[in-house]
């Protein structure tokens, strides 16, 4: 089973969302036809076909399948293997499955688990069908063999004969598998920068074809009628990234459609079902700004036939978390920037359909008839799913599923399959059923769950939605018995610790997420704690030490300044040299007391106070800096009812930042009027 990506960031380790290409449709359960409004006919073999349905699921001591809607019982005639299966995989139209033992690779017809091959394969660890189940292709990991030959590690076998058609070597497990086109009349490859071609019904022929792009570094093949090849060049050594899209019958002549641009190492790839436009994500490793950890991301979009292609512009800052196709192929939505992340719909020409708004969101679905689409933050996020109507682009419920590790539309776009799976959480391993307006209608817990999928059914064997969205179904028993035994859970206070001094009051809004009526994310670069609007510094406003922040320590509001403030990282030598050069000047004046002269004098500081000249003082002594003995009583009421007032100023920005003032605070702030008064008697602005 492929996983699809919630992101392209690195930070995919800390929160994966696991799923199978939505490309492929899956399942229907049975009782949702009967309630679904059927506006079209369906005969009865698609009725028998869309019947027999069920869930797979793989367990470290276990591998089941479990049937659908209402009594989600084990299939019968399915008999599990003795030992654990590596894994599990589906033909694309769900008539063939497959999976893979330590030992040997096991191919069934999914309908009445019949078994068809049995193939004498070790350390198999993943494999794959082609589009219409033709073939099935194995991988292993290299090794070196005892003779020195090449180790051929992909396999690709007919999955009706069990016979060994072609093998290559593959080292790398990333993009393992041969691409097909929708007709299997093509297969591709990419191989040290040259993508090979090869037609499967004749594999003993080779290659037939090729194209060789230099520092091409990742090829897809796009579904539909007239496929094409897009291949991707990463930025390298000054030169700019680039996308190029061949048309597959026309190899030898130009791209039809090409695109260069800068910060890609690397690119994930996203055709649209019919094969027309393709969605180019980039990501650099490094983000040179220092604003991300996980690098810098973009967003491209091409047409296969080169009469169209852009940037696609996003107005919030932040990582692409996640970006999908409607099946409809007109449309696609994205869901980006910092968190609270914005969500946003665009059409084929980039134009904005809808702006869901921002919310703690990193992963978009819609179901297979395009008609719903939900919105989920997983991972380290708290597990919500907001379904929409694509219709009416209303809200149509939020399913609280925490820890969820995979998401799945069910092919019948009625149910949403949910699963905590291993090693990415060891606890509370199992899955839930979801009807898409809310309701869960059946859980199961499973002891270290690695796997869990719908069956695939071909989309014509499956009836429309209707114009209306079908009622759920009554809950299966093991709901109605997780109700009885559930604990009642302990409420506990919603949101972060706050001390006992800040309880009760309105959080302020420099705290608040932005969904939530707090302020905008501003750029941090790099920075944990975001920049205050307000100095905490006496230094002047716009001075910094080297290190990027105010040079002198922390003001108290009405207490005096320093004389002279150091920044709290000065050098402590230096200040050891000062103090020794200070004791060796005094020693030399006292010294020179002792011997009947007089020590020399500095000059003395002069003020202007008002405009008017104070007169030197008579003693010898210098002044301190900042001291009071050279001022006037006027001069010194002056500057203490400035501090006053530059107390009360900062007391104020507190109050507009909805923090709580005592009563003296509140005082203070009152006699402002009073303070300003005073100023004016004495002459100062």
């Amino acid at each position: 089973m492929s996983t699809r990506p919630t992101s392209l960031m690195r930070q995919d380790s800390a929160y994966r969302i696991g799923h199978q290409s939505h490309d492929v449709r899956r399942v229907q359960t049975a009782s949702s036809l009967h309630r679904a409004p059927v506006t079209t006919k369906v005969n009865i073999k698609q009725l028998e076909v869309f019947s027999s349905v069920w869930i797979s699921v793989r367990a470290q001591k276990s591998l089941g399948l479990v049937g659908g809607t209402p009594n989600y019982v084990p299939v019968d005639g399915f008999q599990g293997p003795d030992v654990p299966a590596r894994l599990y995989h589906y033909s694309s139209d769900g008539r063939l499955f497959a999976y893979a033992l330590p030992s040997v690779v096991r191919i069934y017809q999914a309908e009445g688990a019949k078994l068809l091959q049995e193939l004498s394969l070790p350390n198999v660890i993943e494999l794959k069908f082609s589009p219409r189940g033709t073939y099935i292709s194995t991988w292993e990991r290299p090794v070196k063999l005892e003779d020195g030959a090449q180790h051929k590690n992909l396999r690709v076998f007919s999955a009706s004969t069990g016979e060994e058609l072609i093998s290559f070597t593959q080292k790398s497990q990333e993009g393992w598998d041969l691409q097909y086109t929708i007709s299997e009349s093509h297969a591709i490859r990419l191989v040290a920068q040259e993508v090979q071609i090869f037609q499967p019904a004749g594999w003993s022929k080779g290659v037939v074809d090729k194209l060789k792009v230099e520092g091409a570094s990742m090829v897809s093949l796009s579904p539909g009628l007239h496929p094409s090849i897009a291949v991707f060049v990463a930025e390298k050594k000054g030169a700019p990234a680039s996308v190029k899209i061949y048309g597959l019958a026309s190899l030898n002549s130009p791209p039809t459609c090409q695109k260069t641009f800068y910060k890609a190492d690397r690119a994930q790839i996203k055709w649209n079902s019919i094969g027309t436009q393709v969605l180019v994500l980039t990501q650099t490793e490094v983000d040179n700004s220092n604003k991300s950890y996980y690098g810098e991301t973009g967003m491209y979009l091409l047409s296969a036939a080169g009469n169209f292609d852009c940037r696609v512009a996003l107005d919030k800052e932040g990582p692409i978390h996640d970006v999908m196709w409607s099946p409809n192929s007109k449309e696609f939505g994205v869901v980006y920037g910092y968190m609270p992340a914005k969500t946003m719909l665009f059409d084929q020409r980039v134009r904005t359909l809808h702006d869901f708004g921002s919310s703690p969101h990193n992963f978009i679905s819609f179901n297979p008839q395009g008609r719903l689409l939900a919105l989920a933050g997983f991972g380290n996020l708290a597990g919500k799913i907001d379904v929409f109507d694509r219709r009416t682009l209303q809200k149509v419920c939020t399913i609280d599923a925490p820890n969820t590790s995979f998401c799945e539309w069910s092919p019948d776009g009625r149910f949403l399959l949910t699963a905590t799976l291993s090693p990415r959480l060891r606890v509370d391993n199992g899955l839930k059923i979801w009807h898409c307006t809310g309701p869960l209608v059946h859980v199961q817990a499973i002891e270290e769950l690695y796997q869990a999928s719908w069956r695939p059914t071909p989309v014509e064997n499956i009836a429309p939605f209707g114009q209306h969205i079908p009622p759920a179904p009554q809950p299966s028993e093991s709901v109605r018995d997780m109700t009885l035994t559930a604990k009642p859970a302990t409420t506990k206070p919603a949101g972060a610790y706050r001390p006992p001094g800040a309880r009760g009051l309105a959080t302020p809004a420099i705290f608040k997420r932005e969904d939530e009526g707090g302020a905008p994310r501003v750029p941090t670069n790099g920075t944990a704690t975001p920049p205050r609007g307000y100095s905490r510094s006496p230094a002047p406003p716009g001075a910094v030490n080297g290190n990027g922040y105010g040079g002198g320590k922390r003001h108290v509001p009405g207490a005096p300044k320093s004389p002279s403030p150091g920044p709290d990282n000065q050098d402590k030598k230096l200040r050891k040299k000062k103090d020794k050069k200070k004791d060796r000047e005094a020693n030399g004046a006292a010294n020179g007391a002792a011997a009947g002269g007089e020590p020399t004098a500095r000059p003395s500081i002069e003020i202007k106070v008002n405009g008017v000249q104070t007169p030197p003082a008579e003693s010898s002594v210098p002044p301190t800096p900042g001291g009071d003995g050279a001022l006037d009583p006027a001069a010194k009421k002056i500057r203490n009812l400035n501090k006053k007032l530059k107390a009360i100023d900062e007391l104020k920005e507190k109050a507009r930042r909805g923090e709580r003032l005592e009563a003296t605070q509140l005082k203070k702030i009152d006699g402002e009027a009073e303070i300003r008064k005073e100023l004016a008697a004495l002459g100062s602005s």
